[in-house]
């Protein structure tokens, strides 16, 4: 796995860096070797946020935290990765080495209670036609709205892209990449 270490307004020691690396070591033997990990530390106010994407054949695994210190919230990320992994192992059997599932789940899960089987119901199904608009058009849009996030054409690429309102009060934009 490669894995890309970013520090926004902060500068990251080499022993984080080096403990995000073997942390993160846990799942190679689950993802391919050219899955690509990224983490970014974040330092706001007295608050530092890890976030970890892990991208394996077209599939993401994201989790972040906000603490105090940055190795508490990297612990709480690394968990969390793992929650995903062991939560979702029967749909993921075709993306990611099952054996070493199995593997990581005992060497590095604690054995608990599993609910059963989460099974994914789609409630309601919406047709509408896809406008040709510029981003700002869409975002415009999607707050008169009132959603989360808006499904459109865009003017300028033909694509279907997506924008979407962020936690923190910014707006993301999605388009498809051909790769």
């Amino acid at each position: 796995m490669k894995v890309t270490i970013i520090g926004r307004k902060v500068n990251l020691r080499d022993n984080f860096k080096e403990l995000a690396t073997k942390k993160l070591s846990r799942f190679n033997r689950i993802f391919d070797e050219d899955a690509q990990a990224k983490v970014v530390v974040t330092l706001e106010k007295n608050r530092q946020t890890v976030e970890i994407t892990i991208q394996n054949r077209g599939i993401f695994y994201r989790a972040e935290d906000t603490e105090q210190e940055m190795n508490d919230a990297l612990d709480q990320v690394i968990s969390a990765l793992g929650r995903q992994i062991r939560k979702n192992k029967s749909k993921l059997d075709k993306a990611v080495h099952t054996a070493a599932i199995d593997q990581y789940i005992a060497d590095y899960a604690p054995q608990e209670k599993t609910d059963k089987e989460e099974e994914y119901k789609v409630v309601r199904s919406k047709h509408f036609f896809v406008k040709p608009l510029s981003v700002e058009e869409a975002i415009l849009q999607m707050n008169m709205l009132g959603h989360q996030f808006f499904m459109f054409r865009n003017e300028h690429t033909g694509e279907v892209n997506v924008v979407y309102k962020r936690r923190d009060g910014n707006y993301g934009f999605l388009e498809p990449n051909g790769e």
